[in-house]
């Protein structure tokens, strides 16, 4: 799926808002995950999962093509963790009738 689907599955469901809305809403979440990665935080969607900032240490690399080691400088990469609902959801287990 893709943010434009999104937006338009959200805007089906909700029929009182208007495309537009549901456009800034979806940006504005967006824009504030990436904001508070960008800040080293941790963004945790319940039931969904949580986005977090890892730490890759500089290291020794080969470039591919010729063979030469290359310096690969530190850096900050995005990493994801499932939460229960959708690694459940994910493997066939529905726990939506269970309460």
């Amino acid at each position: 799926m893709i943010k434009s689907e999104l937006i338009q599955k959200i805007a089906e469901a909700n029929p009182h808002l208007f495309q537009r809305d549901v456009e800034r809403i979806v940006g504005t979440v967006f824009e504030e995950i990436i904001e508070a990665m960008a800040q080293g935080h941790r963004v945790e969607l319940r039931g969904f999962g949580a986005f977090s900032v890892k730490k890759r240490d500089a290291r020794q690399g080969r470039n591919p093509r010729t063979g030469d080691s290359v310096t690969v400088e530190e850096k900050f990469v995005p990493f994801f963790k499932t939460g229960k609902l959708l690694r459940d959801r994910l493997n066939g287990i529905d726990n939506r009738d269970k309460d």
